[in-house]
């Protein structure tokens, strides 16, 4: 089984699945891919969110015996963030709009299980100005957009928007892993 955790940044996906992956010991987890990058930056750009939708398509891939396997992070959410960057004043080309469509696409037939994290009140998760906060507004929204997008999300993927404190976060998640084929 594979399972991504999406949503945008300080949206409490480091802990749900560190809470998961304490309760199912048989998942690997992969983390979040921008600590793979060496960059660090001021001001987004779309470049490193090019980057990292490329490392989270690509550990989607199935390894020889991997087993389950729980990400945080996937294709979408990057290309959420880089049409959220275009929307805010960006110049997200044409061609690099296709590029991240197509591989996000690809990557989602792989995916048993995406769980989304919207922003909403009732979560109490708040973010300094260092956050970035209409970033992380514009990628939530453009991200829930998103998941109504049959030609990106294929029927086998399913689709579950998790809300509420960790330990409800928690129980909707294992009760969506529970109702999927093994």
């Amino acid at each position: 089984m594979r399972i991504v955790v999406s949503g945008t940044h300080a949206s409490g996906k480091s802990t749900l699945i560190s809470d998961f992956a304490s309760r199912h010991r048989d998942f690997a987890v992969l983390a979040d891919p921008f600590d793979s990058l060496d960059e660090r930056w001021d001001s987004p750009t779309a470049s490193p969110f090019a980057a990292q939708l490329r490392i989270s398509a690509d550990r989607l891939v199935p390894r020889d015996s991997a087993g389950h396997v729980i990400a945080e992070r996937g294709p979408l959410d990057f290309l959420a963030y880089l049409l959220a960057i275009d929307g805010m004043g960006g110049s997200l080309s044409p061609e690099l709009d296709q590029r991240a469509r197509a591989i996000t696409r690809e990557a989602l037939e792989r995916v048993d299980l995406l769980v989304v994290l919207p922003l909403t009140a009732a979560d109490q998760i708040v973010v300094g100005e260092d956050e970035h906060p209409v970033l992380r507004e514009a990628m939530n929204d453009v991200l829930l957009d998103l998941l109504d997008d049959s030609d990106l999300i294929g029927p086998g993927t399913s689709i579950v928007e998790i809300a509420g404190r960790p330990p409800e976060r928690l129980l909707a998640l294992e009760s969506a892993v529970s109702g999927l084929p093994s």
